[in-house]
């Protein structure tokens, strides 16, 4: 039987652990033009090539972007002939950015509100 002290030791560096993948999963994720990969990439498989035209950067940058998102298992490669094909890993990252856009809309809403609330006379007006 274990000592309870290192069922306590094995629990919260289990912990941390699991916060640690989280924080890297989110980090990955941090960055403009991945997460607009990640939206362009609900269309389907896209090249290095297709992303940089798409999104009017270079092919370094866009296959830079693509292998950090590689390299935290959130998209996948598939090479055929000299392409490199990019999809996403687990189609429930496109969830969890629906889920983001909905708490972003709903904190602008939030902030509309306050600030409508500050300038009550302003509302409604449109700048001459």
């Amino acid at each position: 039987m274990l000592n309870p002290c290192y069922r306590r030791i094995d629990v919260k560096l289990m912990r941390q652990k699991l916060s640690n993948f989280k924080a890297e999963f989110f980090k990955a994720m941090a960055h403009p033009l991945r997460i607009s990969i990640l939206d362009a990439l609900r269309e389907g498989e896209l090249t290095v090539n297709e992303v940089s035209q798409k999104f009017e950067v270079g092919p370094a940058n866009a296959s830079q972007q693509l292998a950090v998102l590689r390299n935290k298992n959130i998209v996948t490669a598939r090479k055929e002939g000299s392409n490199v094909f990019y999809s996403v890993t687990d189609p429930a990252v496109f969830k969890l950015l629906d889920v983001a856009r909905e708490i972003f809309n709903n904190h602008l809403i939030g902030v509309r509100t306050m600030l409508e609330e500050i300038h009550p006379h302003q509302s409604g007006k449109t700048a001459r």
